[in-house]
């Protein structure tokens, strides 16, 4: 499955299992942007930056992340397709 350059990724997580494959399926996927929001979103952003980083070497390794505590659902969703990416595309909503 390929993601789409801009996601919003809902929380909170089914599978937290799940968050570190999924940010190197965007990494291959040269995703942009993702917006996370609902609860702990913050500590998930930190969470993608840390996976997304590594261990800082690869500076290939970029995607343009964000977190939106005590905002609703719909104005994120509107901030990611307002959002100015390289490449076109929708905006994907992720559950993991």
């Amino acid at each position: 499955m390929s993601y789409a350059p801009k996601i919003v990724l809902k929380l909170p997580m089914a599978n937290p299992d799940a968050l570190s494959p999924f940010v190197e399926a965007c990494l291959s996927d040269r995703v942009e942007l993702i917006a996370v929001v609902g609860p702990d979103c913050e500590n998930v952003h930190d969470l993608i930056d840390h996976a997304i980083i590594g261990d800082g070497s690869d500076n290939s390794r970029f995607i343009v992340t964000s977190w939106h505590s005590d905002e609703p659902f719909d104005d994120v969703l509107e901030f990611a397709r307002e959002w100015t990416a390289k490449t076109e595309g929708q905006v994907q909503v992720v559950s993991l």
